[in-house]
């Protein structure tokens, strides 16, 4: 059984006020045409699907065309909500779009995970649905046993699933598991109770997971992140963003894993250099990270960048204080004395190689006169 594996959509997410709909209206379309060429027998969507728990009705509308257009050209469908998601929300109306071939995960509520099942040329697969759970919520559901982590909370969910060992068995879930590597800008606690075995999933023959925005695999390949499908954070920059395809074949067979490569509307990449160089660079509509190695803050940098960079979302100046460790460094507390509010500013001004215009100084010493005033105050009551 060929399967299409995808988690963390994002649908609705922007990067400093930016929406990022046209990007991933664009990816979707990708998406949705790889299917078509590679005509996986079903399609495992991770959780995540939205960025936010009350989503926007575009983002609402985007997921509606892209199962839809899924949904019409005979592929199943299989899909989670993830820590991102509202269960409640993307879980509505799952009765009747069993009835498309589209399977959603309701939310985990009295513990009961009943198997999606398919078959192939090798017999059935069991597929279990199981979204991002917390061990609260396991607990509720099994109050007699012993959860104390997160671990402890799929290790019990899974063992409530009634697995014949003897099928071949898929799970799609929404977890951080032990030993993965970061990715960029998924929101997850690592060193903590939210942390998952490993182990916990060794009765399924492939667990396709969600949540870690980096694609990885563990434990040869029977466990995998397909990571997200686009860019969305600065520490993803050097992703290679795809698609993953796993093949089942019979029972005691390994999944084949195989990768499709995603090509974004616009990229996220580091732009590097003076500040002089990076304004004579060729325009770009790309998502741009400006690493400006000048010695010294440059003046609106990111408004001037702006004029060929339209998408700019950061400015760094990493070197604006190289050269004067051997002068100590500059603090207050060693520099007060007898100085004036307005004379310690302007050392640590001169100390950043900057010069205040006159419009700064004015605000500068009106937020200094209204704190004296404000402890003034204070000190009399």
């Amino acid at each position: 059984m060929k399967m299409m594996h995808l988690s963390d959509l994002h649908l609705g997410k922007r990067l400093n006020d930016i929406s990022l709909l046209p990007d991933q209206q664009y990816i979707l379309e990708q998406i949705t045409d790889l299917a078509v060429q590679q005509k996986p027998d079903c399609i495992l969507i991770a959780g995540d699907i939205y960025d936010r728990s009350v989503p926007s009705e575009e983002a609402v509308s985007m997921l509606d065309g892209f199962l839809r257009g899924l949904s019409d050209a005979g592929f199943p469908i299989l899909l989670i909500s993830g820590n991102h998601d509202s269960a409640e929300r993307v879980g509505f109306g799952s009765g009747f779009m069993r009835r498309s071939g589209i399977y959603v995960s309701p939310a985990y509520g009295n513990g009961v995970v009943q198997p999606v099942v398919l078959s192939d040329a090798f017999g059935e697969v069991h597929f279990y649905l199981l979204p991002f759970v917390r061990p609260y919520a396991v607990r509720a559901a099994f109050p007699d046993e012993t959860i104390e982590s997160y671990t402890d909370a799929v290790r019990t969910a899974i063992a409530h699933m009634n697995i014949d060992p003897a099928k071949r068995n898929v799970l799609v879930a929404h977890q951080f598991v032990a030993g993965s590597e970061l990715g960029g800008s998924e929101d997850v606690m690592v060193g903590t109770l939210e942390n998952v075995s490993a182990s916990v999933f060794s009765c399924f023959d492939y667990t396709a997971l969600g949540h870690i925005h980096r694609a990885q695999e563990l434990c040869g390949g029977r466990i995998r992140y397909s990571g997200t499908p686009l860019k969305y954070s600065f520490r993803e920059i050097r992703h290679e963003k795809t698609v993953t395809f796993i093949t089942l074949g019979k029972k005691e067979d390994p999944p084949l894993i195989e990768t499709a490569a995603l090509h974004p509307l616009r990229d996220m990449c580091e732009k590097k250099g003076t500040f002089e160089e990076l304004i004579h660079l060729e325009p770009s509509e790309d998502y741009i990270y400006a690493v400006l190695t000048d010695p010294a803050p440059v003046a609106n940098a990111m408004s001037r960048l702006r004029v060929r960079f339209p998408n700019i979302l950061a400015v760094d100046f990493p070197n604006a204080f190289a050269g004067q460790a051997d002068e100590g460094t500059w603090s207050a507390a060693e520099n007060a004395g007898s100085k004036s509010p307005q004379e310690l500013l302007g050392e640590f001004f001169r100390k950043a190689g900057l010069t205040p215009d006159e419009e700064m100084e004015r605000y500068v010493t009106a937020m200094i006169e209204a704190a004296e005033s404000k402890l003034h105050h204070s000190e009399e009551e």
